[in-house]
């Protein structure tokens, strides 16, 4: 299994990009795979057919589109990975403007060859993949109350009639019947308690257990 920190760095400059390639693929604590293109356009392009990487890093002055035009193109795509980028000085403009695009972070170049350049990239890594767990957790809470809500309103309807079939089933067991009679009320009876357990069961559900079931289709696994 590759635990590698899948990077898209993208910088115009030829000595600069190898000197982030050099040092992060020697970084003794930390593994690093690098991609690197060299303008924005190029840059969009690899990542709009490959979106498996974990962090972009990126010259914001880049020839042709700069750092932000590419992360307005990245938003334009729906492309969710994080950006820091990379700038010769902080400049408070910049920041702001980027920010309010979602930009997760800055580095000044002179920071590249320092512990400061895997220390922001595992910061950056591990806070989205926090954020994406909350995230989760949010919206399986939200689909717990839902499916709460539905079984409730649903249960009010099914409650009544199965419990009716239930007695029915009871009394004609009761009496005299044939064998073959017999056995389908039996197996009648066995489907009524079923259900009668399977709606207890999401009545009572505090977590959410959607299992994949095929292709796009999920069910809710209330087998234990």
């Amino acid at each position: 299994m590759d635990n590698s920190i899948k990077i898209l760095l993208i910088e115009d400059n030829e000595d600069f990009g190898k000197l982030v390639g050099h040092y992060l693929g020697n970084h003794p604590e930390h593994s690093f795979r690098l991609t690197w293109k060299r303008s924005g356009e190029e840059g969009l392009k690899e990542v709009q057919s490959n979106t498996d990487f974990d962090i972009i890093l990126m010259d914001y002055y880049l020839p042709g589109m700069n750092g932000v035009e590419v992360t307005r193109g990245l938003i334009e795509h729906g492309i969710s990975i994080p950006v820091v980028f990379i700038t010769i000085n902080r400049d408070f403009n910049l920041a702001v403007e980027t920010m309010k695009l979602g930009v997760e972070d800055f580095l000044v170049k002179e920071e590249i060859s320092t512990p400061v350049l895997p220390r922001t990239i595992m910061s950056v890594v591990e806070r989205v993949r926090l954020r994406g767990e909350l995230s989760e957790l949010e919206i399986s809470g939200k689909r717990v109350e839902a499916i709460q809500e539905l079984v409730l309103g649903i249960s009010q309807d099914l409650f009544a009639p199965l419990e009716a079939m239930k007695n029915n089933v009871h009394a004609l067991m009761q009496s005299s019947i044939a064998d073959d009679v017999s056995m389908y009320l039996k197996i009648i009876n066995e489907h009524v308690e079923r259900m009668h357990l399977k709606i207890n069961k999401l009545k009572a559900l505090k977590e959410d257990k959607t299992v994949q079931y095929i292709k796009n289709i999920k069910m809710i696994d209330i087998s234990g």
